[in-house]
C-alpha cells in the first residue's frame, strides 16, 4: 500500500521561505512525475508543481519565480522549496503524482502565510 507523508508546513510571514517534503512508500517512484498540490476552502485543489523522471520541473503561473521542487529518487522524496511566499500562498499542500492518484493522498502539511 502506497503512503506518502508531507512535512514542513508552518506559520510563516510575507517574503518568508519554507520548505516541504514528500517521502513515499509502499512503491518506487523513481520513473513516476511528480507533483505537488494545494487546497484551501471553498476552492478546487491547483496543481502548484511538477518534475519528471530526469528533473525537469514546470510551475503554475502564480508560483513560477518563487516555488522549486526537485527530487531525490534514492530517497524515494520530493520537495518544494517556497521562497517570497504570498498570503495567497497559504492553503494544505499535498504531494502526489501527476497524473494525481486518488489512492495517494495524505494528510497534507498546512501552509500558513501571515504577519
Amino acid at each position: 500500500q502506497v503512503h506518502l507523508a508531507e512535512s514542513g508546513g508552518g506559520l510563516v510571514q510575507p517574503g518568508g521561505s519554507l520548505r516541504l517534503s514528500c517521502v513515499g512508500t509502499g512503491s518506487v517512484f523513481s520513473k513516476s512525475i511528480l507533483a505537488w498540490y494545494r487546497q484551501t476552502p471553498g476552492r478546487e485543489r491547483e496543481r502548484v508543481a511538477f518534475i519528471g523522471p530526469s528533473g525537469t520541473p514546470s510551475y503554475a503561473r502564480s508560483v513560477e519565480g518563487r516555488f522549486t521542487i526537485s527530487r531525490d529518487n534514492a530517497k524515494n522524496a520530493w520537495y518544494l522549496q517556497m521562497n517570497s511566499l504570498k498570503s495567497e500562498d497559504t492553503a494544505v499542500y499535498y504531494c502526489n503524482t501527476f497524473p494525481l492518484k486518488e489512492e495517494y493522498w495524505g494528510q497534507g502539511t498546512q501552509v500558513t502565510v501571515s504577519s
